[in-house]
């Protein structure tokens, strides 16, 4: 997979502890990388990274991406052949609350990262990971698309709006003749399992049914692009394989602008309260409405266009979002009755993916490489 790019290379993570860096991280051991990882200490409520084995397996280092020098001699003293750069503050409602941490975190830690790899010497790949949230919103029925405005209504969007911004400006001011090769990746609407994160939905809905609570539900008609968190990790592997080596990419690469959409098929663009009625198939519950006039802004629609990622990447998604539910349900589930399934039960549904990928003929999968 993944044309063998990542096989005896290594790999430095930030935001490793984190829940989409922890199944970055043990599927790249995987795929036969060397991982140094780089974030702040996984706290108590968030205990995948610890779940699956990974301050055993990698070369991880406590950090905070807002200091420059640490940022700087963690990733120097790596010298990564791909850079993964996932470190953040990822929740909107808690933007709201830490506005200046929230900036500091994804705009200047961003920038602390792009400035350590402008230091490198030697050929590596950088994939700088966003979210779909980073465009002016404006509720259109349609996907947004690479090149539509960056925006942002709360602290969270924003920031990682002028987080592009920044990319955009080292890409072209600093890496344009150099051995680093930088892209951003736009995704959002993650779930799977061992995500504990305050304020979402689906760790909402299983700490409520463990406690056998009805589900708390604040926006039951937001719209969102739902995606199990193997799809956009899958574009973030292949897009730096891309980098890396560039005849891999079905047209040229340097015609187009680095940043790419990460999505669900649209058949996923579904409510909350669709979300929550399947995610009930799988664990039976209740769940109750609490709405609130007076609360924060939340967007109400919002969807993606990974026409982009298919055309010049080959990449599509692989799970529709029945899939997706019932992978992420049954993660839950098996680790709640078996806490130390959950290294092989990532394993196997990381094998599960692959194997569909496959069928499907994506390009990442392809036996042919």
């Amino acid at each position: 997979m993944f044309a063998h790019a990542f096989r005896d290379k290594t790999v430095w993570l930030s935001g490793d502890t984190g829940f989409k860096g922890s199944w970055l991280a043990h599927w790249l051991l995987a795929l036969g990388a060397r991982v140094h990882g780089f974030a702040l200490p996984a706290p108590a409520s968030a205990p995948l990274f610890a779940q699956l084995g990974l301050p055993g397996r990698i070369a991880h280092t406590d950090g905070d991406v807002r200091d420059l020098e640490a940022v700087r001699a963690a990733l120097h003293a790596a010298r990564p052949d791909f850079v993964f750069h996932l470190a953040a503050q990822p929740l909107v409602r808690l933007s709201y609350a830490q506005p200046l941490e929230t900036y500091a975190t994804n705009v200047m830690g961003t920038a602390h990262v792009l400035e350590a790899l402008r230091g490198l010497t030697h050929p590596c790949a950088a994939v700088i990971v966003t979210t779909d949230k980073c465009y002016e919103n404006r509720e259109w029925v349609h996907g947004y698309r690479e090149e539509d405005p960056l925006g942002g209504h709360d602290p969270y969007s924003s920031s990682k709006a002028a987080a592009e911004i920044v990319t955009s400006a080292y890409r072209r001011s600093f890496f344009t003749d150099h051995p680093v090769t930088v892209a951003t990746a736009r995704a959002g609407n993650v779930i799977g399992g061992g995500d504990w994160a305050a304020d979402r939905i689906v760790p909402d809905c299983i700490r409520a049914l463990r406690a056998g609570r009805a589900i708390p539900v604040r926006n039951q008609t937001a719209t969102r692009p739902w995606q199990h968190v193997l799809e956009p990790l899958s574009g973030y592997l292949w897009l730096a394989a891309v980098l890396a080596n560039p005849s891999l990419a079905r047209h040229d690469l340097r015609r187009a602008t680095a940043a790419f959409n990460f999505g669900p098929g649209h058949e996923s663009n579904r409510t909350v309260l669709d979300l929550v009625t399947e995610i009930l198939r799988h664990w039976p519950g209740e769940w109750s409405d609490q709405s609130d006039p007076r609360a924060v802004h939340e967007a109400g629609l919002l969807q993606l266009s990974t026409d982009k990622a298919h055309s010049l990447l080959g990449w599509a998604p692989v799970w529709d979002f029945r899939a997706a539910i019932a992978q992420t349900i049954g993660w839950y589930r098996e680790t709640d009755a078996a806490p130390d399934a959950a290294p092989a039960l990532t394993t196997a549904q990381t094998a599960a993916y692959c194997a569909r990928a496959r069928e499907l003929g994506v390009a990442w999968a392809a036996e042919s490489q």
